[in-house]
């Protein structure tokens, strides 16, 4: 039997996955790296920790196992949208600077006013955001012209740790489309976006598909992986992409809803010229001439963490949803907004915070577990409900993360999004999504929709009730009038929270 290899190279780790032909995860392992924060709003990582991190978990997985000549292929996940500039050598100039770094408000207000936001809205579909890689491009050419004028070409995380595997230089659709430089519904990279923000076009690298074989495994490295120099080296994607493909996000009408430290609502689209003028991300899918709409909830399972160690540390995880259990739809007329560290979707504001609405004597801890709870799935509906504005079916919902843990927030789920909400037998996320592009670009499945037929199991399903859909339709509404009553008193207190 066949095996594949899906690298995930997160922020904090690397994860490879060793998959069989059945989709079945036989063995994996984690190798960890440093992030550098070493400035206010700065956040950095030397890409070589990257590579050697790679290489030490594939290794550790080779170790083990005693049919290595049947490792196929191999395809990555990566980090979005961080910058690592390359010289003429390809050799990286800098740290690169990622997708959590905050150091370029400057620069998205200097591309609104030099591309126009309708402009930009209609060549990348999304809008100026700190974490996106041209801002960061445009910092490093005014804070740090020497190395600008020295970089020949630019790449995003996990292409690097490919081309120092292969010795190939490219970016996949999916990851350029993070960039603010790609033409979107075009694929190809917008001259336009070059010339009005300054950055040469000549940085841009080749573009491939996910799916593409972009090269072998050089024989030094191959070595160091104890692995043959002729396994199949695939472009692979963006981790919202691969995550997408990971969990059978691959027709119209399904919709993943991931709940880890922030929330992920995305939804599978066919049509690259829809226009939600910033509202939400656009992006090219990892599937070719896919694409995939998604918003974002910044503190999903954080809100609950958070809750959790600040007034129940004494309580478990499990203690506490079965005290929500007790509490009614609407926690007894208590409402949460999980602003706690600003918000994306709908509202991208960096100064808004959370608040607890209703709050009145009789309510109790389990009362306050399910606002939070409803609070984060509130939140996420925001993002539905404007893919239900402009067209979008949205009756099947995948649930993964920390929201999938509890059959409670689950059937919330349900009724909330007023959908079929299923849960997966496993959970690998972008890490299967790579295993599957390599999968697929060996030829083992005829599209990645067969591949996801045969790798993903779903283990459950929640249906909404009518009663409770109701309900949770007119608490919607009320929660969605919070925002702009409690916006300007957020910025009233900003000076204080320091205090």
């Amino acid at each position: 039997m066949g095996y594949v290899l899906g690298v995930d190279l997160g922020t904090s780790a690397v994860k490879v996955l060793l998959v069989n032909r059945d989709g079945a995860v036989v063995t994996e392992a984690v190798t960890e790296y440093p992030l550098f924060q070493e400035k206010p709003g700065h956040s950095e990582q030397d890409p070589e920790d990257w590579v050697n991190g790679t290489i030490n978990a594939i290794k550790a997985i080779t170790n083990n196992l005693s049919d290595l000549e049947k490792i196929e292929g191999i395809s990555f996940s990566g980090q979005m949208h961080g910058l690592v500039l390359l010289d003429e050598k390809d050799q990286p100039l800098r740290r690169a600077i990622l997708w959590n770094d905050t150091r370029t408000t400057e620069q998205c207000r200097e591309i609104e006013q030099k591309v126009g936001i309708d402009l930009l809205h209609t060549i990348t579909k999304n809008p100026a955001l700190e974490g996106f890689t041209l801002p960061k491009l445009m910092w490093v050419k005014k804070y740090e012209p020497e190395l600008f004028n020295k970089a020949a070409t630019f790449v995003l995380p996990k292409d690097y740790v490919r081309y120092r595997l292969t010795g190939a230089l490219h970016m996949d659709y999916s990851d350029a489309a993070g960039t603010l430089l790609l033409n979107v519904a075009n694929k190809t990279w917008s001259e336009e976006m070059c010339a009005k923000t300054g950055v040469p076009l000549t940085l841009c690298p080749p573009l491939v598909a996910s799916h593409e074989k972009v090269g072998v495994l050089r024989e030094d490295i191959a070595k160091k992986c104890g692995l043959s120099s002729h396994v199949a080296v695939f472009a692979g994607g963006a981790d919202n992409a691969c995550g997408a493909i990971g969990t059978g996000i691959l027709r119209e009408g399904v919709t993943l809803s991931s709940t880890g430290t922030s929330g992920v609502i995305l939804s599978y689209e066919k049509d690259g010229d829809k226009e939600f003028n910033g509202r939400v991300h656009y992006f090219n899918h990892g599937e070719e001439s896919a694409f995939y709409t998604m918003g974002v909830t910044l503190a999903a399972g954080y809100s609950l963490n958070w809750f959790k160690d600040t007034f129940a540390p004494y309580k478990s995880f499990e203690e506490l949803v079965k005290e929500a259990e007790a509490s009614p739809p609407g926690a007894r007329g208590l409402l949460f907004t999980p602003y706690l560290v600003g918000e994306r979707t709908p509202h991208a504001d960096a100064d808004i915070r959370g608040s607890f609405i209703g709050v009145h004597s009789g309510h109790s801890l389990g009362d306050f577990t399910r606002a939070v709870i409803e609070g984060v799935t509130f939140s996420l509906n925001e993002t539905v409900e404007l893919f239900r504005e402009h067209g979008k079916t949205v009756d099947k919902i995948v649930c993964t993360g920390g929201g999938a843990k509890s059959d409670l927030w689950l059937q919330i789920q349900a009724d909330i999004f007023n959908a079929t909400v299923v849960k997966l037998k496993t959970e690998q996320g972008p890490g299967m999504g790579a295993a599957m592009l390599a999968a697929y670009g060996l030829g083992w499945f005829s599209s990645l929709k067969a591949c996801s037929d045969q790798f993903i199991d779903e283990s459950g399903q929640y249906e909404p009730s009518t009663e409770r859909v109701a309900a949770y339709r007119d608490l919607f509404g009320i929660y969605q009038r919070v925002y702009n009553q409690t916006k300007d008193i957020s910025a009233d207190l900003k000076p204080y929270r320091s205090l």
